[in-house]
């Protein structure tokens, strides 16, 4: 309670206190005493309210920021769009989900605010015969043909690891999970007391490093794996392969990190850096990675399991493909993660410059199951800075079938972007095991934003696909999304994106250079060629 953050609150104090020494020796008169005890009243306030996390963390100090929220469209051009484009997402962007998180209204008066002449800039087209959807909870079937087929909102909570996140953080979006009827993946660190505490619905992603059920060695334990997956909370099982932040490049918690509860959740010893390896040890070929995938689905009970990755050597996933064929062993679904995907600690240049974008990974992945005429046998999952109704509608207009966003839910939790996330000094308490400041984000209010900002976007997103003249986003294809290439000419998307026919690869009609030059080097007992 002494931290500097609070020094606000002990100043006025020691100023009430000081006032009132001089006003009981008659030295100053009694309404001297109203400004310093309407600091600490404020401040005591700030301290115990539950809406704002930045109040409660940062007590009278945090009224600076909402003072100049409220006043920044005089000072937008000193303060605002000096740093805009050094933020992952735009100030518009923050602003809708914020809006749609806490239920406000978030249409905008005297019309866009970008430029629609703009080279790149997309929209959807309209029909004249709008349609009418009777809901917006929209849901796909994953493993139909599985023992325990989980209905899948097509959005949903992206991979965030307790450790990466705090408690207070994964409390609130399970439980808006739980609220929503959506879906929460856990990221690599396992399954946390936190993420059963509300009894939301689970994907559990097991990475390299076999958190939750390794042994003391590091190597996956079947028993310990068998063990968690068999909670009816857990609904489809994930290997991860790889992330859009930092592709094949693994990582470490140092030991210094490392709290009792991490060290449970994960399985690992304290006093000792946890390694997530580049590389899984169970496998090392395509074909062991869909061997792998079956083990998991049998040892799960029959669940919905899959992989994510991003891709990378286009070779690789035409091998896991080839696999696919030689085996007849399926993933029930694949999630593809573009490289917009963004996390609390990655070296710059994996950052910006390893692993292909979502858009051109999905299409990849997409049209390798058309190729094979696989596509309507697996389910296809993205994420990557998907934050909006539109980049649903985009997503899924190029192949995808659900869509999974984690800074858009980090914003709804209170997430302001202050980029500490790697410094244990967040100031709402999203991204620190720091018990004093993540206990500014209270679990009860944050959920039923996140709750709100999902039930908001998909119903801005039935809008979209009504106004589209569609029946259902499932509808939403290529041609319905139009780009401008240039001041003078816009394209449909479907003009600018290649697309194969159901089983071009089967008939050798490789349509494209990248089949052509990579497909028949592909292996399927090697992710080399």
């Amino acid at each position: 309670m002494f931290s500097r953050r609070f020094i606000a609150v002990w100043f006025s104090l020691v100023l009430l206190a000081v006032v009132a020494v001089l006003d009981g020796r008659h030295q100053l008169s009694w309404p001297w005493l109203l400004p310093p005890l309407l600091l600490v009243l404020l401040g005591a306030y700030d301290l115990r309210q539950s809406g704002h996390s930045i109040l409660r963390n940062y007590p009278l100090w945090g009224h600076m920021r909402f003072i100049f929220e409220f006043i920044r469209p005089e000072i937008r051009q000193y303060f605002v769009e000096g740093d805009t484009d050094e933020k992952p997402f735009s100030r518009a962007q923050r602003s809708i989900v914020y809006q749609r998180s806490k239920n406000d209204v978030d249409s905008r008066p005297f019309g866009t605010e970008v430029d629609v002449k703009a080279i790149d800039h997309e929209w959807i087209s309209h029909s004249l015969a709008p349609t009418h959807l009777q809901h917006h909870d929209f849901r796909i079937v994953v493993g139909a043909q599985r023992a325990q087929p989980y209905s899948l909102s097509i959005f949903n909570i992206s991979a965030m690891s307790f450790g990466s996140m705090s408690a207070n953080a994964i409390r609130a979006l399970n439980l808006g999970a739980k609220k929503g009827n959506f879906a929460h993946d856990t990221g690599e660190g396992s399954i946390s007391q936190y993420h059963r505490e509300h009894g939301g619905d689970i994907i559990w992603e097991v990475a390299s490093g076999y958190f939750g059920c390794r042994r003391d060695d590091g190597r996956f334990d079947p028993e310990k794996f068998a063990s968690q997956a068999k909670s009816p909370q857990i609904k489809m099982i994930e290997i991860k392969l790889s992330q859009g932040a930092k592709p094949g490049h693994g990582g470490v918690l140092p030991s210094a990190k490392i709290t009792a509860e991490i060290a449970q959740t994960r399985g690992v010893p304290m006093g000792q850096d946890c390694i997530s390896p580049a590389t899984h040890s169970e496998f090392s070929t395509p074909r062991g990675l869909l061997e792998f995938v079956e083990r998991l689905r049998t040892l799960s009970g029959g669940k919905p399991t899959g992989f994510k990755l991003c891709i990378g050597h286009p070779w690789e996933f035409f091998g896991i493909a080839k696999a696919m064929l030689e085996t007849g062993i399926l993933p029930d679904f694949i999630v593809v993660d573009g490289a917009e995907g963004g996390t609390g600690a990655a070296p710059l240049e994996f950052t910006d410059h390893v692993g292909v974008p979502l858009q051109e990974g999905l299409l990849l992945v997409h049209n390798t199951l058309v190729g094979l005429n696989l596509r309507d046998k697996i389910r296809l999952g993205a994420s990557g800075k998907i934050i909006t109704a539109f980049d649903i509608a985009r997503t899924l207009a190029i192949g995808a079938d659900w869509v999974n966003a984690a800074r858009g839910f980090m914003f709804a939790l209170g997430c302001i972007q202050a980029q500490t996330c790697h410094s244990g000094r967040c100031p709402t308490g999203v991204t620190t095991q720091d018990p004093v400041r993540q206990r500014a984000l209270v679990v009860p209010d944050k959920s039923e934003r996140v709750a709100s900002f999902h039930r908001n976007t998909l119903h801005a997103l039935q809008e979209l696909v009504q106004a589209a003249g569609l029946h259902s986003p499932s509808e939403l294809r290529a041609h319905h999304i139009v780009r401008r290439i240039s001041s003078y000419e816009v394209r449909l998307m479907s003009d600018l994106l290649k697309y194969l026919e159901p089983g071009d690869l089967l008939t050798g009609n490789y349509r494209f250079q990248l089949y052509e030059k990579w497909w028949p080097l592909a292996r399927a007992d090697s992710f080399a060629v």
